[in-house]
């Protein structure tokens, strides 16, 4: 009884001293917990934390049953384990300061962008998902299988590097001979970048996603893995059944037509799309006002 008095005094004690600050302190403490659980959820990070709270119990128990030499190794072990927590989360670290660069805090730095390139690039982007829609189609009839990755917010330099430039306005003609089964470059991946056919025969890095299906191919394996590493829409035509499938964020989705793979592309890379806050959209009604 006393136990539950002295909870609700300081219960009360507490709420009085609550202010706004730290309304908002739990608030983002709250966030990152989630965004933690959100990153590491149906990834091998995900295992390597539950291995970590077991050791944690194993030295609370070792110190509360006095095992000396087991609470000493675990004492050395967790002075070491922010290196080591560093060195084996790298690849969930870096994928979340990615995600945190390519969010939508940063999409509003920089007005120029959004007022004078914006209806230029959504024509020039137009444009290459209509050619790359209808050439998916043609290429899903005959069972040519090609890989294609739009590259977005995340550049893709480093896997510019791995092929052979090209950087061509879009045509029917140049995708076919790029995906050509005896052409030097249809092994690889096509970027697309700003609205052109930037490069062919590119290498990208296959997914490590264990729960993959085994009768997906490395064609598809490598959509998902450049998905997982960036925010590219990456289009993939499966060689043995037609099959036009889109990967983004680490999903993959299939049995796209050329009707809702155009639709899909529209949405995620023209920029008239995408939401802009009411600020922006009042500056940008007050340039065009002046402009008339």
């Amino acid at each position: 009884m006393d136990f539950l008095l002295g909870t609700w005094t300081a219960f009360k004690s507490l709420i009085r001293t609550f202010t706004f600050a730290d309304l908002l302190d739990v608030i983002i403490v709250a966030s990152l917990i989630y965004g933690f659980i959100k990153l590491i959820r149906e990834t091998r990070a995900e295992q390597l934390v539950k291995g970590l709270i077991i050791l944690i119990f194993a030295w609370v128990l070792a110190y509360q049953l006095n095992f000396r030499m087991l609470s000493t190794i675990l004492d050395n072990f967790f002075q070491f384990s922010v290196i080591a927590l560093l060195v084996v989360f790298q690849p969930e670290l870096r994928r979340a300061l990615e995600h945190l660069g390519r969010g939508k805090i940063g999409d509003y730095w920089s007005l120029g962008d959004i007022v004078g390139n914006s209806r230029i690039q959504d024509k020039k982007m137009k444009k290459v998902i209509e050619t790359v829609s209808n050439v998916c189609e043609i290429f899903s009839r005959e069972k040519v299988g090609a890989l294609i990755v739009f590259e977005r917010k995340t550049k893709l330099g480093d896997v510019i590097d791995t092929g052979t430039l090209v950087k061509a306005i879009p045509s029917k003609e140049i995708i076919a001979n790029i995906f050509y089964n005896k052409a030097p470059l249809h092994d690889g991946a096509m970027i697309i970048r700003d609205g052109l056919v930037y490069a062919g025969g590119c290498i990208l890095p296959l997914t490590k996603n264990e729960d993959i299906s085994t009768s997906l191919g490395t064609r598809h394996r490598a959509a998902i893995g450049i998905s997982e590493n960036s925010d590219a829409a990456v289009v993939v035509v499966s060689e043995e059944t037609g099959s036009i499938s889109m990967a983004l964020n680490g999903v993959l989705t299939s049995n796209y037509s050329e009707e809702t793979l155009k639709a899909e592309l529209e949405a995620l890379m023209l920029q008239g799309n995408k939401e802009l806050p009411t600020s922006v959209k009042n500056i940008l009604s007050t340039l065009r006002k002046v402009k008339d």
